[in-house]
């Protein structure tokens, strides 16, 4: 009986977090000292972290606890294709990035959950816009498993980038509107 799930197909979303854990293992030998390259909004170092936020972590539990839903949302942007996710990592990544440096508390910003929010924006965005069998089951399995996720969006705990989170939802959101926006105006071949 062969596998249930090709793990080959996994690969880029499995790469990425152990990426994450090597960055880990080194921040964590270092004291976390690379913390200082996470995103420090409106200053020239910061600029730095916008590409470097996503593998770098303030502890092990930080890391942890965005492993489970970056594998899992990460998977499921992945089941629309290598190209998808790819560049729904990298846009998103950049994106909100860029807008954490922009409007964020003067704070370093680091860790994968603006990407973990990224990936649920946009999958439920191409859910409510696609309408498609297959994006709709994904954004009802989305829903069920990490719906508590938007409470995430709100500034509760000061220790937490509420601006991360925010913004790599409405950078998931935007990615999808944009690019069924430009598949639209193109003309039909």
């Amino acid at each position: 009986m062969g596998n249930l799930v090709n793990l080959s197909a996994l690969r880029p979303i499995i790469v990425l977090v152990a990426l994450i854990w090597v960055v880990e293992a080194v921040n964590i030998f270092l004291g976390h000292g690379l913390v200082s390259w996470g995103i420090l909004p409106r200053s020239f170092s910061g600029l730095m972290g916008i590409p470097l936020a996503p593998m770098l972590h303030g502890g092990f539990w930080h890391t942890l606890s965005n492993t489970l839903p970056l594998l899992c949302l990460g998977a499921l942007t992945l089941a629309r294709g290598q190209r998808i996710f790819w560049q729904t990592t990298v846009t998103v990544t950049l994106l909100s990035g860029a807008l954490v440096w922009l409007f964020g508390r003067e704070a370093y910003h680091v860790g994968a959950s603006g990407l973990v929010f990224g990936y649920f924006g946009a999958i439920l965005a191409r859910a409510v816009i696609e309408r498609s069998l297959s994006s709709m089951a994904i954004g009802i399995i989305t829903v069920m498993a990490y719906g508590g996720l938007i409470w995430g969006i709100v500034p509760l705990r000061s220790y937490v980038s509420f601006e991360s989170h925010l913004f790599g939802l409405i950078a998931g959101i935007f990615i999808v509107w944009l690019e069924v926006k430009l598949n639209r105006s193109r003309p039909p071949v």
